[in-house]
């Protein structure tokens, strides 16, 4: 701490300034710093000096909480991890139930942890607890009705109160209500354990303190459960293998075979978790397991992008294409210029090949399926999920029909596959606050320096002296924080950034294609939330200090589509033809004239020719072959001639009237800049 010595000035302040940096960086108690400003109030700084120290001091505490913050994610993403390593471990069921309800219990710090799986007879009891019980012990039977671990099993999703006995937001059973009074229990959180398609019992953690549960709690209670849930499905079948070895004394060979089998499952489902939580790559993990089940493997995402995959696994030419033979086009343009309605976007519509077709039988089933590939291999897929969430989609391509340990493996390696890709995005989530706080900058502060900006960009492995977009979108519907966690994976995936300004998304991404980056960005989005999504793109930009220009631009794009009717599409300058001209700060006369009458302009200065000319001809005369014959002094026959030339290069709905009007505004800004050139190339 500071004496008050000294006058109150500049000096004085900065010292005061200097000895909170001091306290941050030593994690002083927060009473540290209101001390050290009521020694400055008393040594005689006040007004505007004290107030720039106050507020010196809550950003200190701002920034204190959020290491703290940090600190506690980092602690629970180990503690999973840690509890994750014990879980490959090989126990029988009753231990690991004991391992699953301390490390649970711990995980969260709570009070009491308890595991109920279903009997022989259907009723649910407790096989396991930890902390201290006089009534939920195990073998209690949970009665049938109400409860928060009936909602969780219904839900499929956890289910959690802050105060058992008080909350009447769901159907409560008496025999619980006393088992629940007499432990003196407040806050309770149950989450299912399932495995792929079955419900395999109920986790439950509680506190005897009023208490709400945080989001990262109850995802890491989630992930906890998937482990879990994977752990006591490996457990009973190991157990049953025991079980059948036992009977099956008189066929040792079989039973050493199965369990060198049990045990090679075992191995490699603890090296691929191990090697998930580690940070490894996923394409690392996809080549250990593709050596594991003998075949080659692709992950894809949910809306069909290759995330990963072996190098033996076959490109899409390799598989029949259904549409394609039956003469189905791939995808179209949809563009109504007619009308006034510029939507800019593509529809594409699926082709129906076998591994498009066993991608989504997999998710409607909720399980491995297996079907041929129409080029002599086998495809088995099973999707990829993380809680309720999906994922994506895991897919086997071997020469013949896995056998039941390989079809074992392939879920487990799912199960890994889930975990990397959750571990990436909260790695994601993680640096999302900085990342967030750069684009706001770029967008918001403009006096910030150019090369302040662009050293922030690299130490986030952002160049921002590299070509990049903006796209900003508006979802038309679906959750807005479902919305935002996939911007922070999408933008970190692909080395950009992102920003939520009200209920649209900014994403700033590298590139040099606005609109292709809007309608890939529109075609994800749109199938995570299920609703549509409304872009607009601009750019691109190679300077830190250009980015809230092209930024605005995009923002109008987004705005005139809107206003036209195009709710659901994307359009960019460019797309929006003349109207993108007039949007546009940095109006580029040149690039539009080129994409209106560019191949024309191309054509007379290769051939010598005249097409120019015809076409202005023949939009003065009224759009009449006959007279604009009369006014270029040459034969109808010769005008028809050069009109058929004139389609062959604009495409054959130039005389219709959007794009006429685009043609005509062309010609008459191709002639005005060549007259204010002085020259004139008629």
């Amino acid at each position: 701490m500071l004496t008050g010595e000294g006058l109150p000035g500049e000096v004085s302040l900065g010292r005061y300034a200097l000895a909170m940096l001091e306290l941050l960086a030593r994690e002083a108690p927060a009473e540290h710093f209101e001390e050290l400003a009521r020694q400055a109030a008393e040594a005689g700084a006040a007004g505007e000096e004290l107030a720039r120290l106050v507020a010196a001091k809550d950003r200190s505490l701002e920034v204190r909480q959020l290491f703290a913050r940090r600190q506690q994610r980092e602690a629970g993403l180990s503690a999973l991890v840690d509890t994750a390593r014990d879980l490959t471990h090989s126990y029988n069921l009753d231990t690991l139930l004991a391992v699953i309800t301390r490390r649970a219990r711990l995980l969260m710090g709570l009070d009491m942890s308890w595991v109920s799986l279903p009997g022989e007879d259907g009723a649910s009891l407790v096989r396991a607890s930890d902390g201290h019980a006089s009534a939920i012990t195990v073998g209690f039977q949970v009665p049938f009705g109400g409860g928060v671990g009936e909602l969780a099993q219904n839900r499929s999703a956890p289910f959690w109160t802050p105060d058992y006995l008080r909350d009447d937001s769901f159907v409560r059973n008496e025999a619980i209500d006393h088992v629940v009074r007499s432990e003196g229990l407040r806050a309770i959180m149950a989450v299912p354990l399932r495995h792929e398609h079955s419900g395999l019992g109920v986790l439950y953690v509680a506190d005897r303190n009023v208490r709400h549960f945080l989001p990262n709690e109850i995802s890491l209670m989630t992930s906890l459960a998937d482990l879990a849930a994977v752990a006591i499905e490996r457990t009973r079948l190991l157990e049953r293998t025991r079980t059948e070895v036992a009977e099956l004394t008189g066929d040792v060979s079989d039973a050493m075979d199965s369990s060198a089998t049990v045990r090679k499952l075992s191995g490699i489902h603890r090296e691929l978790i191990e090697l998930a939580l580690g940070g490894g790559e996923l394409t690392t993990l996809v080549d250990r397991a593709s050596a594991a089940l003998g075949g080659a493997l692709l992950v894809r995402d949910t809306i069909g992008k290759d995330l990963a995959r072996t190098e033996d696994f076959p490109g899409p030419e390799d598989f029949p294409d259904t549409a394609a033979e039956a003469g189905g086009a791939g995808s179209r343009r949809v563009s109504d210029r007619a009308s006034g309605r510029v939507s800019g976007r593509t529809e594409d519509f699926p082709l129906a090949s076998p591994l498009d077709r066993i991608c989504l039988d997999a998710h409607a089933a909720g399980g491995p399926v297996r079907c041929d590939d129409g080029a002599g291999g086998v495809l088995s897929a099973c999707p990829v999920t993380g809680g309720t969430e999906s994922l994506g989609t895991l897919v086997l391509r071997a020469t013949r029909p896995p056998c039941e340990a390989q079809e074992e493996l392939l879920g487990l390696v799912a199960q890994a596959v889930a975990v990397q890709l959750l571990m990436q995005r909260s790695t994601a989530v993680a640096e999302g606050h900085v990342r967030d706080e750069l684009l706001h900058d770029l967008l918001h502060v403009s006096q910030l320096p150019p090369g302040q900006l662009a050293a922030r960009g690299r130490r986030l492995a952002v160049d921002l002296t590299e070509p990049h977009v903006i796209v900003v979108v508006r979802p038309e519907g679906g959750s807005q924080s479902r919305a935002n966690a996939w911007a922070s994976s999408y933008a970190h995936r692909l080395s950009g950034l992102k920003y939520v300004d009200g209920g649209h998304i900014v994403l700033l991404l590298p590139g040099n294609d606005p609109a292709g980056a809007a309608r890939s960005v529109q075609r994800e989005l749109s199938t995570v939330l299920g609703h549509p999504v409304t872009g607009g793109a601009a750019g691109p930009t190679t300077a830190p200090d250009d980015i809230r220009r092209v930024y605005q631009e995009a923002q109008r794009c987004l705005d005139a589509l809107t206003a036209l009717g195009g709710t659901g599409g994307t359009a960019s300058p460019r797309e929006l033809g003349f109207l993108g001209l007039l949007l546009s700060e940095q109006q580029d006369v040149g690039q539009f004239v080129a994409s209106a009458v560019g191949p024309v302009l191309d054509y007379d200065h290769q051939q010598s020719t005249e097409l120019l000319r015809t076409l202005e001809a023949y939009f003065v005369s009224g759009s009449s072959p006959t007279r604009a014959a009369e006014l270029l002094h040459v034969h109808p026959n010769t005008v028809s001639r050069r009109l058929e030339r004139i389609t062959d290069l604009l495409g054959p709905h130039w005389q219709e009237p959007a794009q006429a009007l685009e043609v005509q505004l062309a010609l008459r800004l191709h002639r005005t800049r060549h007259l204010l050139a002085g020259t004139d190339d008629s």
